[in-house]
């Protein structure tokens, strides 16, 4: 454990720096989040895509783990909701829950701190396939009841939407650049590279200025996601990794994101799509706190594993 233990710390200190600046400061939030959306975590894919050394087969296969795990997770809600019939803001909201772990504010700093770069390279390959989701597959399915045009209209919007996010542009942008095998100026990779690094600081300050602005509850709806979020995710991860014949750096790292909290933009869709944003709001905070305990356990238990 004590090898584990400064990444943990590292993440913890600046949330809670985050946290503090936020009851003290008053930091604009909005303009914090535009700041990573639009530009440092653009360049920080642009730069992992770009300098990875991965196989084709192994960014499949973690794109693989990612899709069934996601899959299985919805399957258990469909399940839960046939056994024990949900209003429909709640399944939304469990929906949001199960699915959506926070694989950038959270899952890039700690793989980064915890596996280094070629983690870090991996952890990006997982963020893509949770930004699909995020972005293109969740607003079309969480639409209530929808008519088949108005099922094509969310869907068509939600496209619209996912492509004029730089996300979207950066992952395409980072993969021409290694399939072309383009070369960029020494000058630009070192921009490109603080900027990403700017990326990972900024979005775990955002986090604790977030958490300071949300109110920590446990009631029953939280104290059920828990364990979903935190230990069956990484649980079914584990097995689709293995079923897929991943090991090493490769299984560490689809478990770890898979063992992620709440992501924060589960309120945002939570509030647009009808679910219940108050009972996201505090999953978002309870997991988050949580896994403060479960992620040191599960990654001591992962990196026990030899990597390549």
């Amino acid at each position: 454990m004590t090898a584990i233990l400064p990444a943990i710390i590292a993440v913890a200190v600046i949330v809670v720096l985050g946290a503090i600046a936020g009851r003290t400061l008053e930091p604009d939030q909005r303009t914090l989040s535009q700041l990573v959306i639009y530009i440092l975590a653009p360049a920080l894919v642009v730069e992992s895509l770009y300098k990875t050394a991965m196989a084709l087969d192994k960014a499949i296969a973690i794109l693989g783990a990612f899709a069934i795990t996601t899959l299985t997770l919805y399957g258990i809600v469909w399940l839960i909701n046939r056994l024990r019939p949900l209003t429909l803001p709640i399944h939304k909201s469990l929906l949001l829950v199960a699915l959506l772990p926070n694989n950038g504010n959270i899952g890039l700093p700690l793989v980064a701190f915890a596996l280094g770069d070629k983690g870090l390279e991996r952890a990006v390959i997982y963020l893509i396939g949770s930004s699909i989701l995020l972005f293109g597959v969740m607003p079309p399915l969480l639409s209530s009841k929808p008519r088949r045009g108005n099922f094509r209209q969310r869907f068509q919007q939600s496209l619209k939407t996912t492509l004029q996010l730089p996300l979207t542009w950066a992952i395409a942008g980072g993969i021409a650049l290694k399939l072309l095998q383009i070369k960029l100026p020494s000058n630009l990779e070192v921009t490109l590279h603080q900027l990403g690094q700017a990326s990972i600081v900024l979005s775990l300050l955002l986090l604790g200025i977030q958490l300071s602005r949300t109110r920590f509850a446990l009631q029953p709806f939280e104290l059920n996601t828990l364990p979903l979020r935190l230990l069956i995710g990484p649980a079914i991860a584990f097995l689709a990794a293995r079923c897929l014949h991943l090991s090493g750096l490769d299984l560490q790292v689809v478990v770890l994101q898979s063992a992620m909290p709440v992501a924060i933009n589960a309120v945002v869709l939570a509030t647009e799509f009808g679910g219940d944003a108050a009972k996201v709001s505090r999953s978002v905070v309870a997991t988050t706190i949580f896994a403060l305990i479960t992620l040191p356990i599960i990654l001591e238990l992962m990196t026990q594993s030899p990597t390549p």
